[in-house]
């Protein structure tokens, strides 16, 4: 972590500087912003986050509840998820308190006696396997709370405006902030009050019965499975051996999927309510928790559950849907002005965990783009990307979670392979981590793959895969990618070719035609009164060892002088080379060519260009497409 760069600091150094907004931030709702947020859930947490680190960009969220969540329904947490709480600043507080996801279990029938059930297989999960982060269960209300906190602690101070619901909005063409918001108050003094605030755009955060999607007249796609589960997370005395271990559980009287959670006691429990009929009306949701219980104790036989303690329960018809549209730009004849995310654009069941962690992605995805474009940085067409990029993840979750749920319904007749839910668990790990995304050419925020082969690890439109590199300052080892925070900023890495610490290397011509030529994007898109970092945050990764390099020689724009003292940044110089506490090469892990290559890395970590170092023009291209010139 780095602070002191503005003065002395003897505080929470997470606790940033109030600026812009976040300065004698009004305790009302004022009448006019630029972003309204409505609801306060995982998206819309993460985007009050990442959005009050634009100090310039007015932002309020609007939440129905009274206060805080105190018990959500999600907790699974992909590594996806992890690493992008990493970018905001609290990923090994929530590890701490967390259930870790170190292996899963199958039972079915015992072969000798089908009325019982056995351990049929164990299997290590896939966190660990292809990410540094590993796979949680933790309340989705402490992770709002975290979420809170980096909102509260940014610039702008961001924090929600609790006790007001959405009403409903209209669009005014042709105005600086066209959006108009009707809200209600909903309890103390104020209960009943209507008022209109006006707003430049507006996200609906606001769940899968969002009055947002309504309002710009978007409808969900898709249908609900004729089979229900009922789902508690339970505190109880078992003789069930793998009550602290992930469970699936097919049994000839149902299935259960079974999921520990944190602080050492509790579990969660989906448990197989069976077929639903086609006259049911949603009356299988008014299935009492004792039913649930019985039902459980039945498919866990001969092993018994004593419940002691229900903190929640609930029942639900499994559905698969996608929104038609994830913003109000039905014709696409105008930029978008009202945008949708999480449950509001897509729903699902929660047994593949993908919920919360879907929707964070959401958030962070428009975040960055609602502040680039609102600071001046980007054009408005910056936003239309937003359902382009995002609409096809949903649909690709909906197909995993109809694959998934068909898999854990099925009677023990219908199986044929004892071993296939294991297989296909793991076989398929790579999606639900959250790592299977990848935006497209044409489509979304990236450059084409012509020059993939000079970094094959770092695939275009996927997320940057971080390694262990070793920081040149003092030696010690660093993940590279979590020296990447959630700032809005472009990352810019330069791993340098072989000679790339000579004076006439190609990396140091890369590095002086970054800072120094007029047509490069530091200096065409930077704004001439703020720091030379503070658009693009450009590294230097070279191959030799951290023992080799001085700092003081690297190139300038490597040692940005920045903040009101000027002080120059120490810690974006690297070295790739083994040392006595990294056996991990980059160069190597990442298949990344000898020669020096460029790897463009956007805000939400996601990689936009892999280009040789000699590729300036290409470099230029690429942002002056998704960027405006600097004022």
């Amino acid at each position: 972590m780095q602070f002191h760069h503005h003065g002395y600091v003897s505080a929470d150094p997470r606790v940033q500087p109030a600026a812009g907004t976040g300065i004698d931030r009004p305790a009302e709702l004022p009448d006019e912003v630029d972003v309204l947020i409505v609801g306060s859930g995982p998206a819309g947490m993460l985007l009050a986050a990442q959005l009050s680190q634009y100090p310039g960009v007015l932002t309020r969220i609007v939440e129905r509840r009274e206060g805080r969540l105190a018990l959500g329904q999600a907790d699974g947490i992909q590594p996806r998820s992890v690493e992008t709480f990493q970018a905001f600043g609290f990923a090994e507080r929530i590890i701490a308190e967390a259930y870790n996801i170190g292996w899963m279990n199958f039972w079915g029938p015992d072969p000798e006696n089908p009325a019982r059930i056995v351990r049929r297989s164990r299997t290590a999960d896939y966190a660990y396997d292809i990410s540094e982060f590993p796979h949680l269960i933790v309340n989705q209300a402490r992770v709002l709370d975290y979420f809170a906190e980096a909102a509260a602690h940014g610039p702008a101070r961001i924090a929600p405006d609790y006790g007001i619901e959405f009403v409903g909005l209209t669009v005014h063409e042709g105005e600086d902030r066209p959006v108009e918001v009707r809200v209600r108050h909903v309890g103390g003094e104020r209960a009943g009050e209507e008022r209109a605030v006006r707003a430049a755009y507006v996200v609906g955060c606001d769940g899968a019965r969002s009055g947002v999607r309504a309002a710009i007249g978007r409808v969900h796609v898709g249908d609900i499975s004729q089979h229900a589960w009922g789902v508690m997370d339970v505190l109880v005395e078992t003789d069930f051996p793998d009550w602290r271990i992930k469970c699936a559980i097919n049994a000839e009287a149902g299935n259960i999927l079974h999921i520990p959670r944190e602080g050492g006691y509790l579990s969660r429990i989906y448990v197989d309510l069976g077929a639903v009929a086609d006259d049911d009306d949603h009356r299988v949701r008014q299935t009492p928790v004792e039913e649930i219980i019985r039902r459980a104790n039945e498919i866990l036989h001969p092993y018994t559950l004593e419940v002691k303690s229900v903190a929640w329960h609930s029942v639900y018809e499994v559905g698969h849907r996608v929104t038609d549209g994830f913003d109000d730009a039905l014709d696409g004849g105008r930029e978008p002005r009202v945008f949708l995310t999480g449950d509001a654009c897509h729903t699902h069941s929660a047994k593949a965990g993908q919920g919360m962690n879907v929707s964070m992605q959401d958030g962070f995805n428009l975040g960055w783009k609602l502040g680039s474009v609102l600071s001046g940085l980007s054009p408005a067409s910056l936003l239309s990307t937003y359902t382009a990029e995002r609409r096809p993840v949903a649909q690709q979750l909906i197909e995993f979670d109809k694959e998934w749920s068909t898999l854990m319904a099925r009677k023990p007749e219908e199986i044929s392979d004892p071993a296939d839910l294991a297989t296909y668990y793991l076989a398929t790990a790579e999606f639900p981590s959250g790592f299977m995304t990848t935006y497209a050419e044409g489509t979304g925020v990236v450059a084409g793959t012509a020059h993939q082969h000079l970094a094959t690890g770092f695939p275009v439109g996927k997320r940057f895969k971080s390694a262990p590199v070793t920081l040149a300052a003092d030696g010690n080892v660093v993940h590279l990618g979590h020296h990447a925070k959630a700032d809005g900023r472009w990352r810019l890495y330069a791993f340098a070719d072989r000679d790339g610490l000579a004076d006439d290397s190609p990396l140091a011509r890369f590095a002086a035609w970054l800072l120094q030529d007029p047509g490069s994007p530091v200096r065409r898109h930077t704004p001439t009164d703020a720091d030379i970092d503070a658009v693009f945050d450009a590294k230097v990764i070279y191959q030799q060892g951290f023992d080799a390099i001085d700092v003081t020689r690297a190139p300038a724009i490597f040692r940005p002088r920045s903040g009101a003292l000027a002080l120059t940044d120490w810690e974006k110089v690297f070295a790739a080379a083994p040392s006595r506490w990294n056996a991990v090469d980059i160069f190597d892990a990442r298949g990344l060519s000898r020669d020096g290559v460029v790897v463009v890395v956007r805000p939400d970590q996601y990689v936009a260009a892999v280009l040789p170092l000699e590729a300036t023009d290409e470099l230029a291209d690429f942002f002056a497409r998704w960027m405006l010139p600097a004022a």
